[in-house]
């Protein structure tokens, strides 16, 4: 049994770790709020927005943006893994890796070679070792705004116009609650033809329809990318606080079996002494 200053050290040790996690899990909860007001306030637009060119499909196909709808035979794959910049908040991180990984085993993408674009420290660090990485856009959570997201996106877009990529997948953690967040891949590029297409021909469309489909594309795939990384950023929040809530309990919870240690140790001890004094008085008194 270790002696009574080891126990007392570790006890200490584990209440600063229990008041570090327990700050960072509070830290975590006001940015997930607000992170999530975010997430929420902008769903309606982009789902209004998705269900709008979903219409638009066949004339996309015959505008001047028809190669952004163009399926090509896949030999080059960009892949888009969304991460965090900061790490402690558990699975989130690795499982979008895992997935972004696992892709190159998928039976439509046999003959492809991979490139990776990458938003999130945390994948940099562990992609870039070993996969072909042709940029890291990790600077858009310092300050995630629309703008960046833009310009990120018309790059994606070019490339692939010009051909050096045929098709684009983004890999992200989806939030649903604090406590919940599903890893997805999304495809970015070309765009896929919906299920359900509702045709709209019962309007009249200034200046033109191909002139408003032409401007709607780029702006629905930015509005796309800009709705991922906030979700993952209320994702990786949610994961935090709830990574940080585990966390406090067991630095908690081994708290309690310390003190327990200490006081059996303690007792022992105190017994101990009390048996070489009754041990002592009788040799005396021998």
């Amino acid at each position: 049994m270790p002696n009574l200053k080891e126990i007392r050290n570790r006890i200490s040790s584990v209440t600063s770790t229990m008041k570090i996690t327990s700050a960072m899990k509070m830290v975590s909860a006001a940015k997930l709020k607000k992170a999530q007001d975010a997430v929420t306030a902008m769903r309606p637009y982009s789902e209004k927005l998705g269900e709008l060119m979903s219409s638009f499909y066949e004339i996309i196909s015959t505008s001047s943006v028809s190669q952004l709808s163009e399926k090509r035979d896949i030999k080059n794959v960009l892949l888009i893994p969304i991460c965090s910049n900061k790490g402690l908040c558990g699975a989130f991180n690795s499982n979008v890796i895992k997935k972004a990984i696992s892709l190159k085993n998928e039976p439509n993408f046999s003959k492809a070679k991979f490139s990776f674009m990458i938003i999130g420290k945390k994948a940099n660090d562990i992609i870039s070792k070993t996969e072909n990485v042709i940029s890291n856009h990790s600077d858009i959570f310092e300050n995630i705004n629309y703008d960046d997201t833009a310009s990120a996106v018309d790059s994606i877009i070019e490339l692939f116009s010009n051909g050096e990529f045929d098709h684009v997948e983004l890999i992200y953690n989806t939030f649903k609650n604090a406590a919940n967040q599903t890893t997805i891949t999304e495809q970015f590029l070309p765009i896929s033809k919906p299920k359900d297409t509702e045709v709209l021909s019962d309007y009249i469309f200034e200046p033109s329809m191909e002139q408003i489909v032409s401007d709607l594309v780029p702006k629905s795939l930015k509005i796309q990318l800009y709705k991922a990384i906030r979700d993952s950023f209320a994702g990786e929040h949610g994961a935090r606080m709830t990574a940080m809530h585990k966390a406090t309990d067991n630095a908690s919870e081994l708290k309690s079996e310390l003190v327990l240690t200490y006081n059996k140790a303690r007792q022992a001890a105190i017994t101990n002494e009390i048996l070489e004094i009754v041990s002592g008085a009788e040799a005396l008194n021998g």
